[in-house]
């Protein structure tokens, strides 16, 4: 091998090794699509013929109606749109008289329009409150295919959301943490790429990553709404007794022809489950006496009884509390006995020694 092979097989590796380099600065700066095709080149072996403007504007609508009731599980269909708009671009790269450049600009200029398309759109909702809940199964979704501008997606993201029973009426705004890339840049490769060994690729996208939030508005219905405010009396196993239960609407709206029910598992039996509580206004109260039997060999413990009222709403519809829990203590016959004998036993006891004090003074008399 000759002086001058030598020499310049040691500016080949030079320049191989310099390109190494600036391959290894470029690829930490990528994103994730823009590593997976190909490691791009150094900007040394492309060009860049123009600067573009505009990136892709995502925006989020429901399908259908996002007021929904206490209680209520619903699917919420949510459609994801690109409104970006592609502003224009700015020559920063002289062609002059060469043709070669003029086509690469030209074909530049082809590749830059696609600036305004999202790709790799991932989507979440969270829900900021305790009264909706967005169920984990659903909370996380990934669009598969890019999102063009004017374009929509061929199905809506479907999450489930449950508003609690006792959730407030009013408007609840959701949160919709979404992140996506975009071509951020495109320069031509004019055939240099060759020496990498990709002889076929022309130009080289970069891609910048966005992360953004949207927002649901999600409506909970005013209505009435109902809590169990006072529970009197109790239980006394193997007797029947009366449970008097307070009931309040603390709702927004007026409860017509009410209905209070108690449903009861053994040891527990009622006479009549069902008292009717007329008209409860918003802020009213209603008490409602219960004839309850327990058997005899019922535990004594405090029992949880539930309860629940169905009335009319505001829209003359049936319409229901939810369950709720009215709790009443069982106390054993043995038990009331020894507390009633010891209270006449004190009683006694205070009837003697009042009747040796009495005569301990007649005495000193």
């Amino acid at each position: 091998m000759s002086i001058n092979d030598k020499m310049l097989l040691r500016r080949f590796s030079l320049v191989a090794a310099g390109l190494c380099i600036l391959m290894a600065a470029v690829i930490p700066m990528m994103s994730v699509s823009a590593a997976k095709e190909f490691i791009p080149p150094a900007y040394e072996l492309t060009t860049n013929y123009y600067r573009s403007y505009g990136e892709p504007d995502i925006s989020v609508s429901v399908l259908g109606d996002t007021e929904l009731e206490r209680g209520e599980t619903a699917n919420l269909e949510i459609v994801l749109s690109n409104r970006g708009i592609f502003y224009g671009v700015k020559s920063i790269t002289n062609v002059g008289t060469s043709n070669s450049d003029h086509a690469q600009s030209l074909q530049e200029l082809e590749y830059e329009k696609l600036r305004t398309t999202a790709y790799g759109i991932k989507t979440g909702l969270v829900s900021g409150t305790e009264y909706i809940m967005v169920d984990s199964a659903t909370s996380s979704q990934t669009l598969k295919d890019p999102l063009y501008p004017g374009t929509l997606p061929e199905n809506p993201l479907v999450y489930t959301v449950t508003v609690s029973n006792n959730a407030p009426a009013g408007v609840y705004m959701l949160e919709m943490p979404i992140s996506y890339e975009y071509q951020s840049d495109v320069r031509m490769t004019g055939g240099k790429a060759v020496t990498l060994g990709l002889p076929d690729l022309d130009h080289v996208k970069y891609y910048t990553p966005v992360n953004k939030t949207l927002y649901i508005p999600v409506i909970v219905k005013p209505a009435a709404k109902f809590e169990v405010m006072a529970v009197s009396g109790g239980l006394v196993a193997g007797r029947e007794t009366t449970v008097n239960i307070t009931y309040a609407n603390v709702g927004d709206f007026p409860a017509t022809d009410a209905v209070a029910r108690v449903i009861l598992m053994k040891p527990l039996s009622v006479d009549s489950s069902v008292h009717s509580l007329g008209t409860i206004m918003p802020g009213e109260s209603r008490t409602v006496s219960f004839s309850i039997s327990s058997d005899g060999q019922a535990l004594d413990k405090t029992y949880a009884l539930d309860t629940e009222i169905k009335y009319r709403d505001t829209d003359d519809n049936l319409a229901y509390s939810g369950n709720m829990k009215a709790n009443v203590r069982m106390q054993s016959p043995e038990r009331q006995f020894n507390i009633t004998r010891m209270a006449l036993a004190g009683i006694l006891i205070m009837c003697v020694v009042l009747v040796i004090k009495s005569l301990k003074k007649n005495r000193k008399g």
